[in-house]
């Protein structure tokens, strides 16, 4: 078997948090042996998660048998994922923020047997249906549990108390046209509807204008599917939301975007 040399783009800190989250979990489990270290688990989660290595792969990059790989990385994800905010706790951030901006993506996963609630016919492809919330800058503030890919953006985001919360919240949030009718605060463009005049000019400047901002919003997505592992999900969709809530975690202490985070500060 060969082997070489890899690099996983983040940083030292991410590694050191995960590892101080991991070594505890140990400590309140008690003294039993483990074939890998906090940190070298902490590492193996981060190859798996950016970089999208197999377990076959991390075991024998590691030295360790394929469902030892599959268990350390199970744990952690659970661990990472109780750390991550609900709705309510987003919400109250983003109303530090001037407005928002609210997208849906889908999350390729592998066909299943009952396929036809994850088909999405927007997209063509099988997947999970995932809200992300960024703020004016397109930073990632928040991702939504995944949902099966043939659920509309909009009752998406209904589903995950968004439109509500963010109502009564009083946040201003930028949306495409995926969310007409959401009403509240959420804004989106001037649609032309049949049977009606065109838009006017004023309309149609409102619209290149918040397309302006939508496209920030898109950054967001971006940095959601930089980690590897969502080029296409491999394991049962009712375990997309464990990994989706671990990656924010992990994203938030990468960029100190909120840099006081339950159980990861000093």
């Amino acid at each position: 078997m060969l082997s070489y040399p890899a690099s996983i783009p983040l940083s030292n800190h991410t590694l050191t948090r995960l590892a101080e989250l991991i070594r505890a979990h140990r400590a309140g489990l008690g003294g039993r042996w483990r074939r890998l270290n906090s940190s070298h688990q902490a590492l193996l989660v981060l190859a798996h998660l950016r970089n999208g290595d197999t377990y076959t792969r991390l075991a024998s990059g590691f030295g360790i048998g394929t469902s030892t790989a599959w268990r350390y990385v199970r744990e952690t994800l659970g661990l990472l994922a109780a750390l991550a905010d609900d709705v309510h706790a987003a919400v109250a951030h983003t109303q530090r923020l001037a407005y928002a901006i609210l997208d849906g993506t889908l999350i390729p996963i592998d066909r299943l047997a009952d396929e036809q609630p994850y088909y999405s016919g927007k997209h063509h492809r099988h997947g999970v249906n995932v809200q992300v919330l960024a703020d004016p800058a397109g930073r990632l503030v928040w991702a939504s549990p995944a949902l099966p890919g043939a659920v509309h953006d909009l009752t998406a985001a209904r589903t995950a108390g968004l439109v509500d919360a963010l109502t009564r919240a009083g946040v201003k949030v930028f949306a495409d046209r995926g969310y007409q009718g959401a009403g509240g605060t959420i804004r989106t463009p001037f649609k032309r509807h049949r049977h009606r005049p065109r838009l006017s000019s004023g309309q149609k400047a409102v619209n290149r204008a918040h397309a302006r901002i939508r496209a920030i919003g898109e950054r967001a997505v971006a940095t959601l599917k930089a980690w590897k592992i969502l080029a296409q999900l491999r394991c049962c969709p009712h375990r997309a939301t464990t990994i989706i809530q671990a990656i924010l975690v992990l994203h938030h202490i990468e960029t100190g975007y909120r840099s006081r985070r339950k159980g990861l500060t000093h």
